[in-house]
């Protein structure tokens, strides 16, 4: 987003001295917004806007209300704000499978690339794969050279069946040509406590989920899904360091219903970047979420949105993968 400074605003109120009521109302936000968070209290996306909603308030001079949805992988609050009127009072801040729900769910209540535009990309996250430290597996080659030798006998666990761990997972044995058991989970703590307890041989979750239990001597980082090396475990590898373009990534991001004005649009995607990019906040979400910051406007989001569906669209079909 471009700096705003004084002298901008200057020029900007020269170039348009005298604005219609109309145009003022179109770029004046409701004195009351609701941001539909689509899943239950206390997860990643839920925090990040309790987090921000005081200060969105004060710069917004709005009330804001998070209303938490949840249901359906996040399509249920989604399809809500979908549906509501382009006016901006709705908004909907969603998780990584928002872009996976077209293909793994069996009926959509919306249109996920008609319905909503996109305001705010806020972030990334590379997921990560652990095991017990008692396990066999020190890293993505043991995994592979294991699942080689006894197909269809090493599992995984992750949130749920057509969430983007599982999608990775899927991807990754398409990549090495190895086949491996999925065991879906309902929820990050019951995964990661068959995983400590050794009741399944490996969990893919977001760095925010496994970090604590890595460090804790509870489970053993195997590998990430991103790209590079991770600041918080640089000696974990990539994924991508044995496949190359191989990445997977959690995310969060910013829609409105298809129609609301572009000046509410960039308007409440500016003031929620700032708000993010408060020190406090961004510190906490890098180091307590592992989030890489993006804060991209609508065209960002609508790219990176685009390349999501692709490329899990095309996973989900080539893998017949459905959601549980």
């Amino acid at each position: 987003m471009s700096k705003i400074t004084r002298r901008s605003i200057v020029l900007g109120a020269m170039a348009t001295p005298f604005a219609t009521p109309a145009i003022v109302r179109a770029q004046s936000l409701p004195g009351t917004i609701r941001i539909v968070v689509p899943y239950p209290p206390a997860g990643s996306t839920d925090a990040m806007m309790r987090m921000i909603q005081p200060a969105l308030a004060q710069r917004l001079g709005a009330t804001i209300i998070i209303e938490n949805k949840p249901g359906a992988s996040g399509s249920i609050g989604t399809g809500q704000v979908a549906k509501s009127p382009p006016d901006g009072s709705a908004w909907a801040v969603v998780f990584d499978n928002h872009a996976a729900n077209p293909f793994v769910l069996p009926s959509m209540p919306f249109n996920t690339e008609k319905d909503l535009t996109p305001v705010l990309l806020i972030g990334t996250a590379p997921y990560m794969v652990t095991t017990k430290p008692d396990k066999p597996y020190k890293n993505l080659a043991d995994v592979i050279a294991a699942a080689k030798a006894k197909p269809n006998t090493v599992n995984y666990g992750s949130v749920g069946a057509g969430s983007i761990g599982h999608l990775a997972m899927a991807l990754l044995s398409n990549r090495a040509g190895i086949s491996l058991v999925h065991v879906p989970y309902r929820g990050g703590g019951p995964l990661i406590n068959d995983t400590v307890a050794g009741h399944v041989e490996m969990a893919i979750g977001s760095t925010a989920l496994q970090i604590p239990h890595v460090n804790g001597g509870k489970t053993r980082a195997l590998f990430h899904t991103g790209k590079g090396k991770l600041a918080s475990m640089p000696a974990v590898a990539a994924a991508s360091d044995s496949f190359p373009g191989f990445e997977a990534y959690a995310w969060w991001g910013v829609f409105a219903p298809t129609g609301t004005p572009k000046a509410m649009v960039e308007k409440f995607g500016s003031e929620m970047a700032a708000c993010l990019r408060d020190q406090k906040v961004s510190k906490q979400l890098i180091e307590t979420q592992q989030v890489d910051l993006r804060l991209g406007g609508p065209d960002v989001l609508g790219k990176f949105l685009a390349e999501q569906i692709a490329t899990w669209g095309k996973v989900v079909r080539d893998n017949n993968i459905k959601a549980g």
